[in-house]
């Protein structure tokens, strides 16, 4: 997982954005948001699988949301490649208020309006909906912070599929509001962004690779 070094010299500093393993919302298709849902079996041989692999090029470090399905994911991944974990409160996932723990249908149901916001990608007020740019500005801050105190080294970030979609949306420099044209993580799987050498102020960022299974080297 360690980057080389570019044809110029220059030394990179990598983000490898890890989605957690399966649990039983996942399967059951339920919006988790803030819950604290633990790894299902299924979640936990992902886990085994993605550890394996980064074991094979460890980061340098492993950053985790504090909710157990990221940071069990990422225990598991850090203790294959002898890595403690690190909690940061700014990878939880995005919180949906009083939609957590349900299905679509059931939203779509009991709050058809809101439910239509909320597909055509507009803001959802009243039900303590946390608001797509607020996510992915807090996402997007806490990476920019990680590159800038590790400069040269590559760190790995366990979290969440709208938390990372969104954080990723905001570090490209695309309008978070509604812009939806990246696509969810699955389950263990990761992605890599990096900063653009070229940019002086470190903001910019480039995604290297997007949704990498877990047997993936």
């Amino acid at each position: 997982m360690k980057p080389a070094a570019a044809p110029s010299g220059h030394v990179r500093t990598r983000l490898i954005l890890v989605r957690h393993g399966q649990t039983e919302y996942n399967r059951e298709a339920r919006l988790q948001g803030q819950i604290d849902i633990p790894l299902n079996v299924t979640g936990r041989r992902q886990a085994a699988v993605l550890a394996a692999t980064v074991a094979e090029n460890p980061p340098d470090m492993i950053i985790s949301s504090p909710l157990s399905r990221a940071y069990d994911t990422a225990r598991i991944v850090g203790e294959a490649s002898g890595l403690d974990v690190h909690i940061d409160e700014a990878f939880l996932e995005r919180g949906f208020g009083e939609w957590e723990g349900l299905k679509g249908e059931e939203i779509r149901r009991h709050w058809p309006h809101e439910h239509a916001d909320w597909r055509a990608h507009r803001g959802v007020h009243g039900l303590d909906v946390e608001g797509r740019p607020a996510v992915a500005d807090r996402v997007a801050s806490a990476c920019h912070q990680l590159v800038a105190e590790n400069t040269g080294r590559t760190v790995m970030v366990m979290s969440h599929g709208a938390a990372i979609t969104l954080g990723i949306t905001a570090m490209l420099g695309l309008e978070t509001s509604g812009f939806r044209g990246i696509s969810g993580l699955e389950n263990c799987h990761r992605s890599v962004i990096e900063p653009l050498a070229a940019d002086a102020s470190g903001q910019l960022m480039r995604l290297v690779s997007h949704n990498l299974p877990p047997d993936f080297i």
